[in-house]
Order: structure tokens, then C-alpha cells, then sequence
């Protein structure tokens, strides 16, 4: 991409495209085009269609969807599917339509089989079952790699697809009712330490074993992709290293400095048992990452502490629980 290339962000608000953000404008790109959801609803085709028309972006990061937890996906399933299947159905369309030069669809590894084997290959799509508790995000995530691929089958469109695995860091979701286990698990301790609560409960059996990637990692991923890659199929994106829900709960509990106990709450879902993505053939183009947990910790829980009272689930979890 030249330094003055036009370049639409969509989702530009969210922990992955304020991440985008942050990484173009550091490597020099100024031309970033962004709009929040309240001046663009991606859902909607023609308000889609006309900003595209009228903006004529050269580049799209697709970082745009609605995402959440295990209780989130799990209690709005019909807003999960239709609301992604309308925006990347909406953008990639549109991306075609008014000639972008290139586009990254992101999605997530929750795409994959439940009983896929571990680590996850990028061939495992579609070869058995989908994890229950997040079936209705994934089926929409596999359709927007679909769509790519076939527009470019049929068009020739340079449409690309990136699988991050479980995401962290600045701009995260941290209200407990539609947050991920990481960042839920950083609130819930703060606040326990600062209350002098003895104790934090933890969602299921503690043994998952999940991979975490901080997403400033992500978008350094997202940026190499978009400058060398054109290949049809997902590509995984992420560390290759596992732990246990307990050993990151035990992690988080060290960067916060909780000195109360954690209990397990078995009676709630676990989820997958094991996901952790096989990463080999992103470290063959060229990329690794470079973030480790034990550093990406410290780093979101400072800005945890610097942000909240301004992050997305502060206000949210006081005034609409639902």
C-alpha cells in the first residue's frame, strides 16, 4: 500500500480496528477512513453501498461484528448471526462493487470444528460439528470467508481472510455480561481486590485450554497480510501456545496482585475443550508474534486501571444490564 492510499477501517471503534488504527498510522499511512456505527450501519445494504460509492476506498480491514462471550453468543444467537451475516455479506459486496483494490476479512478460530484436531490447521473447516455455545457467530465467520473466496473465484477480487485466535488488550470489552474470559477476569479481580472480596469466581471447570494473542500483535499481523498476501481459505492467526482457564486465571490474578481465592464454578459451561491454532503457515510467510502473555497482562491491566470509567462495559454494567 503507498502512504496515501485510501483506507476504510470498518468496526474502527473496537478492540481490533482501533488496534488497525494505531498500527497504520504508526508505519505512515494518513489517508484512514472510519465511521462509527451510529453515522454507518453496516447492516444496512444501500447506506453500505452509497459509502462506498461516495468514499471509494482502495484498502478495507474488515475488523466490524458483533462479538462476545460464552453467555453473550449463548443468550442473543439470532442477533450474533444476522447482524455479522449482514455486515460482511454488506462490505465485501460493496468492496466489489465500487473496485477495491484489496480486502482482509477477520474472523476468529471458533470457525473450526469442535473435535477438530489440535493444533487447528486451516484445513479443518467444515470437516465436522461446531462448538454448540458460539455456533450461530461461527456460521456467520464462515460465510464472510465464502464470500471472499468465491468473489474471487468469479471476480478476481484480491479478498483475503485472517483467523485470530482469543484476543486482549487496550480497547477491550470488559463488561462481565458480554466480555471473553480474559478481560472478564481482570474486572472481576480489580474489583475484588479493591472491595477485599476473599474471593472471585470462575466460570466452568478451569481445565479449557485457550491461546491468547494481544492485539497489537493482531494488527501487526493484519497489516503484513494485507501488503504480502493474496491466497484463497483462512489463515490463522496467533501464538500456538495453550493454557489452561486456570493457569491464565492464576496469571491474571499475579499481574493484578489479588491475594484472595479463586473458585471454580463448574455447574457453567466450558465450552470447547482445547483450542489452540496451528500457526505454521503464517510463521512460513514471515510472521510471528511478538507480545507474550506475561507482558501483554501487565499492559492491559495498567490500561484497565488508567481507561476505566471511559472503556466499554464500565457504563453498561451499571446502567443496562441487559
Amino acid at each position: 500500500m503507498h502512504p496515501d492510499a485510501r483506507i476504510y477501517v470498518a468496526g474502527h471503534g473496537g478492540l481490533v480496528g482501533s488496534a488497525i488504527v494505531r498500527r497504520l498510522q504508526a508505519a505512515g499511512f494518513t489517508n484512514l477512513i472510519t465511521r462509527r456505527s451510529r453515522d454507518l450501519d453496516l447492516r444496512d445494504q444501500a447506506a453500505v453501498q452509497a459509502f462506498f460509492q461516495q468514499e471509494r476506498p482502495e484498502y478495507v480491514f474488515l475488523a466490524a461484528a458483533k462479538v462476545g462471550g460464552i453467555l453473550a453468543n449463548s443468550t442473543y444467537p439470532a442477533e450474533f448471526l444476522y447482524d455479522n451475516l449482514m455486515i460482511a455479506a454488506n462490505v465485501i459486496h460493496a468492496a466489489h462493487l465500487s473496485g477495491v483494490t484489496k480486502l482482509l476479512n477477520l474472523g476468529s478460530t471458533c470457525i473450526y470444528p469442535r473435535e477438530a484436531p489440535q493444533p487447528l490447521r486451516e484445513d479443518a473447516l467444515l470437516t465436522g460439528p461446531l462448538e454448540e455455545t458460539n455456533r450461530a457467530y461461527a456460521i456467520a465467520k464462515i460465510a464472510a470467508i465464502e464470500l471472499c473466496d468465491q468473489y474471487r473465484a468469479q471476480y478476481g477480487c484480491d479478498f483475503i481472510s485472517a483467523m485470530p485466535t482469543n484476543l486482549y488488550g487496550p480497547g477491550d470489552n470488559f463488561d462481565l455480561l458480554g466480555s471473553h474470559v480474559l478481560p472478564a477476569l481482570i474486572r472481576k479481580m480489580v474489583d475484588a481486590q479493591e472491595a477485599g472480596q476473599p474471593t472471585v469466581q470462575v466460570w466452568g471447570s478451569g481445565t479449557p485450554r485457550r491461546e491468547f494473542l494481544h492485539v497489537d500483535d493482531l494488527a501487526d499481523a493484519c497489516l503484513f497480510l494485507m501488503e504480502r498476501v493474496s491466497e484463497p481459505g483462512p489463515i490463522n492467526v496467533g501464538t500456538g501456545e495453550d493454557l489452561s482457564i486456570r493457569e491464565l486465571a492464576e496469571r491474571v490474578r499475579a499481574a493484578v496482585g489479588y491475594t484472595g481465592e479463586l473458585v471454580f464454578d463448574p455447574s457453567k459451561p466450558d465450552g470447547t475443550p482445547r483450542k489452540v491454532t496451528d500457526v505454521s503457515r503464517i510463521h512460513a510467510l514471515g510472521w510471528h508474534h511478538q507480545i507474550g502473555l506475561e507482558e501483554g497482562l501487565r499492559h492491559t491491566v495498567d490500561w484497565y486501571l488508567a481507561h476505566r470509567g471511559h472503556v466499554r462495559g464500565e457504563a453498561a454494567a451499571v446502567s443496562s444490564p441487559a
